[in-house]
């Protein structure tokens, strides 16, 4: 009994030792992810964990993920772009507009009146022009650069039925774009990752803020605005691009097979998909602030036509500064406008 006892010790020992053995052959490699919200804003539950874990399943465990979320590598969410750039992390979810003038080409997302609203048809969009947009990635991989469904206005007390609400208010905002717009919206902008957004909107640093209601969600918004404006038929204030990306590197550091397996899911493998998350959240937040007792608006026609003029004086300023860079702007205006109109219809 004792000698039976020892073989399956001995035996129980050897199996683990395998496992681990065979465990650690397979796991080639092990990648950071860092990224500026909470483990539970949708960035880390809709995208990057299922996108993480749909990898290292089609990878059979060669390919392993670490997912830092909240800046818990250290540094700001601005310089989330330098860390995947440099190297100091592998894969980064950031947003572009942290990093003005970087991403020219990519702004043109942003501007107000492109985006329609549908996270999906834009996502697409962007996916068609990658071929445009990569001189902005210079030293890094884009894994999937995304929208959401754009830009509301949250008060911290008051509201706002006119473009004259708007005069002089201080409005935090989300990229230059988006400042080139509040001012002309008559406001004064206020630059800062969201994250600071809930002490900037408590202490009164700010009246508003330009964000999306799903991220409201994660930075409990709800409790700390009054009053949430959008324009008719559920417009929006521009949006906000985000860039998922891997360092360059270390993207071409791996064989040729687990490139593969990375970019047969990322890009347009999954920008439908994202958008169409992102598209189903907005609904959860309009919800979450109409129960906090918030006051959720969309102004009439007749004061959603006032800020045509604001709107096209943003987008002539970007014209003029991409071509500056070099950029022919007003194909990359036309091209994307398009694109966003075809697919919204579809």
């Amino acid at each position: 009994m004792r000698v039976l006892n020892r073989l399956s010790l001995v035996a129980s020992a050897t199996v683990a030792t395998l496992a681990l053995s065979t465990s650690v052959i397979a796991q080639e490699f092990t990648f950071s992810i860092h990224h500026f919200l909470s483990p539970k804003a949708p960035a880390q539950t809709q995208l990057i964990e299922p996108w993480a874990k749909s990898i290292e399943e089609a990878s059979g465990g060669r390919i392993a993920f670490e997912i830092f979320p909240a800046m818990s590598l250290g540094g700001t969410p601005p310089g989330l772009y330098s860390q995947v750039r440099d190297g100091v992390v592998d894969i980064v979810w950031t947003l572009p507009g942290y990093t003005p003038g970087t991403f020219p080409r990519t702004e043109v997302f942003e501007l107000p009146g492109i985006h329609l609203s549908d996270a999906r048809a834009t996502n697409l969009a962007i996916q068609d022009l990658m071929e445009i947009l990569l001189p902005d990635y210079v030293g890094i991989h884009p894994l999937l650069v995304h929208v959401h469904s754009g830009n509301a206005l949250h008060f911290s007390t008051g509201n706002a039925a006119s473009l004259a609400d708007l005069n002089g208010l201080k409005i935090r905002s989300p990229s230059r774009t988006g400042a080139w717009m509040v001012e002309e919206l008559g406001a004064e902008p206020v630059g800062m990752p969201v994250p600071a957004l809930p002490q900037a909107l408590s202490k009164g640093t700010v009246d508003a803020g330009l964000v999306p209601f799903e991220v409201a969600i994660p930075l409990g918004l709800a409790d700390l605005t009054s009053a949430s404006v959008e324009m008719a038929d559920g417009a929006r204030f521009g949006t906000s691009t985000f860039l998922f990306a891997m360092n360059l590197d270390r993207y071409n550091s791996l064989p040729e097979d687990l490139r593969k397996i990375i970019d047969d899911h990322s890009g347009a493998a999954i920008a439908a998909q994202m958008g169409e998350a992102w598209n189903r959240i907005e609904p959860i937040g309009i919800q979450r602030a109409r129960d906090a007792g918030n006051d959720v608006t969309q102004m009439t026609p007749e004061a959603t036509a006032e800020f045509a003029g604001p709107f096209d004086a943003t987008v002539a300023r970007w014209v003029e500064e991409a071509a500056v860079v070099g950029i022919d702007a007003e194909a990359l205006l036309g091209s994307a406008r398009t694109m966003i109109a075809e697919y919204t219809r579809q």
